[in-house]
């Protein structure tokens, strides 16, 4: 199977709303995408989205479907990318939690770069999974149980973690080998 269709038949959502990183959503969606992936924007608005591309207010993207309308049935895999307005909006919607929660629940591969994982934390699945993030959210990640490093990329079970927009090309490798290779036994929710 060549790579350009790896990920042939597999769906996947993208959990983000206003303040995403752009760069963050944009490159694993279109890298998904050329392996073959089919991708939904899930967001907890409908219509568009903006993103913060670094310093300033960045493009704006489609949102394909609304939290309160999809399930972790509907899809092989999560993504969620960083910014720092993003998830802290998305933890504080406990719809977004339990979608993330089913996921890890379902043993599907889910990946969160930079302050992606403020929403693991408090969808409650990071205690004892290895992980990194942006940086300034170690202490939290420790907080809530994980073993952080800091690291480009770091793969537990299903779960890929990377901390900043640097970390794309391996964060987007290693997202799509997670998800090619399927459901994860050691991928739960150990809340």
């Amino acid at each position: 199977m060549t790579s350009q269709n790896k990920l042939s038949g597999k769906r996947v959502a993208i959990v983000a709303t206003d303040g995403f990183e752009q760069s963050e959503l944009m490159e694993p969606k279109n890298a998904l995408e050329r392996a073959g992936a089919k991708v939904d924007v899930i967001s907890i608005k409908a219509g568009a989205i903006r993103g913060w591309a670094e310093k300033n207010w960045g493009d704006s993207i489609a949102v394909d479907r609304t939290i309160d309308s999809v399930h972790a049935d509907d899809y092989d895999a999560l993504m969620l990318p960083g910014g720092v307005m993003n998830p802290d909006k998305l933890r504080r919607n406990e719809r977004v939690l339990n979608f993330v929660r089913e996921f890890f629940d379902q043993g599907k591969p889910v990946g969160a770069i930079c302050h992606g994982p403020w929403t693991l934390i408090d969808a409650g699945v990071v205690r004892g999974r290895h992980m990194t993030s942006y940086e300034s959210i170690q202490t939290d990640l420790k907080n809530a149980g994980a073993q952080w490093a800091d690291e480009e990329v770091i793969v537990d079970n299903g779960l890929v973690t990377s901390r900043k927009p640097a970390d794309l090309p391996r964060f987007n490798e290693k997202l799509i080998e997670e998800i090619g290779e399927g459901i994860h036994a050691g991928q739960s929710a150990q809340r």
